[in-house]
Order: structure tokens, then C-alpha cells, then sequence
């Protein structure tokens, strides 16, 4: 990790805990981020996200708005500079925020990408007779070990001539709010098409009949490409269902 933009990251989030406890700032900063991304172009969700974004940007004086901005682009410079690396999840420890209710344990990223170089031989294989993969996590943290297999099937891909955005979704889900969109984030600046549903995974995991309230949709996700995919899938259902 870029220890330069990793220490104007923790300094600039610091100056913002004077009034708030840390923990409070540091969802009011995923959270905002998400809405951003999420109102680009998930208009389903507007509304609601766009209040949750007002609501918590009030809790703020403009100089402590201004800083908000600083910290995505942080974010944003580390994860260009290496995108192999899963750089909130790693700040949120080091920083001492994470859930002990929740019983919270991050894989560290070293872990997470040697997990995947074992587990990913098959890829590109499977891209050839499928046209894409779907990578699952669902107890997704911040993104490390579904980082760590965007970055492995990535460089499988790119030897076959392959641009990894067009054939690897990834489906994820977290019970909590914060850690789940600290994943969304990640993912969403690593370009990768990704769904996020916050929820328990036990008692409410992903189902063809949700109601998508609780779902986070990747940038990507609305893609050209994602959105054939989808309308492709539609009306093979609907053949289906006919038969």
C-alpha cells in the first residue's frame, strides 16, 4: 500500500473525528460514497438513497463536507496506483473500527489472493462455454477475497485476449451495512460488475423473488454488455415458462 495516500487518508479522516466517534464517521463516509455511486445510474433506488445522502451530509459543517470528497479520492489513487490490494478494509482494521458484535475478522488480502490463485484454475474455460463467470461471497466483508479473485481472474483473462468487465459478475451479500458497502465502493472503482445485498445471508439469503430494497448495483453492472446479458436471460425464462 502507498503509505503517502494511505497517511493523507487517515489524517484527513482524523480532522473529522472531533465532533463524532470514528465509527460514526467512517459510515457516514461509505454510506455517502455508495449514494453517489448508486444515483449515477440506479435510478430505482433515487429517491431513497438521496435522502439518506442529505441526511447524513448535514451532520456536518462545509469544511468537514469538504473533506468527504478528499477521502474517495484517496480511495480512488490507491486503488489506480494497485488495484491488487483491498485498501479500506485494511485502513478499517488499522483504525481499530471493526464490529466486535458482529465478530468481524478480515482476511488479509496476502490470504485472500493465494486462496484464489489455488481455487481459479478453471476460468477461462468456463468463460469459453458459459460467456461469463459469477464469483459469490456471502459474507463479503470489505471485498478482500472477492478482490483477490477479480485480480486473479483478470490476469487469466487478459492472457486468453479477454477484458475481465465483460465476463466475471460477482454476487455478494454482508448482514452489515458499513462493511458491505465498503466492498461496494471497492468493487465499483475497480469497474467490476458486482451486486451487494445487505442482509442476514441465513435467514434472508439472495432469492429470485426479492424485492431488490436492500440490493447495490455496481456502475458496471449497467453496462451494455450486463444489460444484454440480462434481457437475454429474460427471454430464455420466458421460453422456458411457455414450455
Amino acid at each position: 500500500m502507498n503509505t503517502t495516500i494511505r497517511k493523507e487518508f487517515v489524517d484527513t479522516f482524523n480532522k473529522l473525528t472531533h465532533k463524532l466517534s470514528p465509527w460514526e464517521v467512517w459510515k457516514d463516509f461509505v454510506v455517502m460514497c455508495s449514494c453517489s455511486f448508486s444515483n449515477a445510474l440506479d435510478k430505482s433506488h433515487y429517491d431513497e438513497r438521496e435522502k439518506l445522502y442529505m441526511d447524513t451530509i448535514k451532520k456536518y459543517d462545509k469544511e468537514d463536507q469538504a473533506a468527504f470528497p478528499k477521502l474517495l479520492a484517496y480511495t480512488v489513487m490507491a486503488l489506480e496506483e494497485n488495484p491488487d490490494q483491498d485498501f479500506l478494509g485494511t485502513i478499517y482494521t488499522e483504525l481499530g473500527l471493526v464490529n466486535k458484535q458482529h465478530k468481524q475478522i478480515f482476511t488479509p488480502y496476502n490470504v485472500s489472493r493465494l486462496m484464489a490463485e489455488i481455487t481459479m484454475e478453471n476460468v477461462a474455460q468456463e468463460v469459453r462455454e458459459k460467456g461469463y463467470i459469477t464469483l459469490n461471497d456471502d459474507c463479503c466483508g470489505a471485498g478482500s477475497t472477492l478482490i483477490a479473485g477479480v485480480n486473479t481472474i483478470k490476469s487469466i483473462l487478459e492472457k486468453q485476449g479477454l477484458n475481465f468487465q465483460n465476463h466475471l459478475l460477482v454476487a455478494a451479500q454482508d448482514i452489515d451495512l458499513t462493511v458491505g458497502l465498503m466492498c461496494y465502493i471497492q468493487l465499483s472503482l475497480l469497474g467490476v460488475a458486482a451486486y451487494i445485498k445487505i442482509d442476514d445471508a441465513i435467514s434472508k439469503p439472495m432469492a429470485v423473488d426479492d424485492t431488490l430494497e436492500n440490493y447495490w448495483f455496481t456502475p458496471m453492472y449497467f453496462s451494455e454488455v450486463w444489460k444484454t446479458r440480462r434481457m437475454i436471460k429474460q427471454v430464455e425464462q420466458l421460453f422456458k415458462e411457455d414450455k
